[in-house]
């Protein structure tokens, strides 16, 4: 059968010549698809492997690289920001996949090591051997045990029912076993029971781990809500909530103006610390910590570190911005409204004739890869505050999520989304939401 062996070893670049083979495979890797998709993890890398090769690899230390590579200030919190730490960890995965794919082909790999800012690199290529067994002679459990070199240069343990396979060939139930020369025949069987019996241990536990897994997923399963915002919490320990805040105009249709950073002591809604309680309540109780920011005071740099969420749409200067690119997105001309970019007659507008507390509200909910910040962003903004009230709602549901899934009529978990509500506003109160329009890509 085939079988990959892994021949790279660990090496030094001494030369000019051997540094310049190292920046031609950083170059390579940094125009994949895992990385040249992002800033943040090829600016790290870049800037690990050039101080390595140029004999500073001393000064690749947490705080270093977060004010050279991430522009904080000196003195910032290693404990608090984690930066360096997430960022790393993700040149690790993503390094891993790129060389699943092109492992085999590169003379030169590059490996971040767990625990470590250093790179090293190694030299080679991985091999295909051409390895025949004859079927009539099973391999002793020893040499069974032993992990197996896949195509990526990593290891993996056999599986337990390979391992009980190969157990049960080398009873004596089984038929000719292979007694070692070393050892007598009745030391030989009894090694081979109490490795059947091993194996057998094992496969039992498997079976009961999967058994356990089948039903906490029967009793537990995976919702539409569940894979929303899956994308989100992925590897994260803390998310943004970024709202908009108000300071009263009474002169304005809404009664409000939009809080600037210069506002020491703006306010939010009732219907804004409704959608507050409804996004933080799902996020904690789904194992992350939270941090609310005024949106007039976020600054980009803090959006790029999180994932984050931004409540309100004409009080939130990121929702405008961030949205803008976007087929659905909100307009302040002629009036506030949502608009379709690839139907530009279609505008959703609350009712100028009616009362704000009596007029139909419109919202937008989407959740993308935001390019900007090179962070996954989920927009819950209303045209009013009432639309942003029934967006957090609607984005806390399962009930909601699986009419959007249902929508789109495919699974919705690696996919940007949006949508587009109407909410009914009857006194001041906040109805239920209805989808009105919806978009994948």
């Amino acid at each position: 059968m085939n079988r990959a062996s892994a021949s790279r070893d660990a090496w030094h670049p001494q030369t000019k010549e051997d540094r310049e083979a190292v920046l031609r495979e950083l170059e390579k890797v940094l125009t994949s698809p895992q990385f040249s998709s992002s800033k943040r993890y090829p600016a790290l890398l870049q800037y690990v492997v050039k101080n390595t090769l140029d004999g500073k690899s001393d000064l690749l230390k947490e705080r270093t690289l977060g004010v050279e590579v991430f522009d904080r200030p000196p003195t910032y919190d290693t404990n608090a920001d984690t930066v360096v730490r997430y960022t790393a960890g993700e040149v690790r995965k993503r390094l891993l996949l790129y060389y699943h794919e092109h492992g085999r082909t590169s003379q030169i790999r590059i490996s971040l090591p767990a625990g470590s800012y250093v790179p090293e690199f190694l030299q080679g290529q991985e091999e295909q051997d051409e390895t025949r067994v004859d079927p009539g002679t099973a391999a002793s459990p020893v040499t069974a045990a032993r992990p197996s070199a896949t195509a990526a240069g990593e290891t993996r343990e056999p599986e337990p029912v390979a391992l009980l396979t190969l157990a049960a060939r080398n009873s004596p139930s089984f038929g000719a076993a292979e007694v070692s020369p070393g050892l007598a025949p009745g030391r030989n069987r009894s090694i081979t029971r109490r490795m059947l019996w091993l194996a057998c241990a094992v496969f039992v536990v498997a079976i009961a781990v999967t058994g356990i897994n089948w039903r906490y997923r029967a009793v537990h399963p995976r919702t539409a809500l569940d894979d929303f915002w899956a994308p989100v919490l992925h590897d994260q320990r803390t998310v943004l909530i970024c709202t908009g805040s108000v300071i009263f105009a009474p002169e304005r249709f809404s009664g409000t103006l939009t809080a600037g950073k210069d506002i020491q002591y703006p306010f939010v809604s009732m219907e804004s610390a409704s959608a507050i309680s409804h996004v933080s309540g799902l996020l904690q109780g789904s194992g992350v910590q939270i941090q609310l920011k005024s949106a007039g005071a976020t600054p980009l740099t803090e959006l790029r570190e999180h994932s984050f969420v931004l409540l309100g749409a004409f009080n939130n200067q990121w929702s405008l911005r961030l949205v803008e690119p976007l087929r659905f997105h909100f307009a302040p001309l002629p009036a506030e409204s949502i608009v379709d970019q690839m139907q530009p007659q279609v505008r959703w507008v609350r009712d100028p004739s009616l009362p704000y507390a009596s007029a139909d509200d419109y919202a937008l909910v989407a959740r993308y890869r935001d390019n900007t910040t090179d962070s996954w962003v989920v927009v819950l903004a209303g045209i009013g505050r009432n639309g942003t009230e029934a967006a957090a709602e609607f984005a806390s549901s399962p009930h909601y999520m699986q009419l959007l899934r249902d929508q789109l009529g495919k699974d919705f978990s690696n996919w940007n989304v949006e949508a587009v509500l109407k909410v009914s506003v009857i006194d001041g109160k906040t109805g239920a939401p209805s989808i009105l329009a919806v978009h994948a890509w």
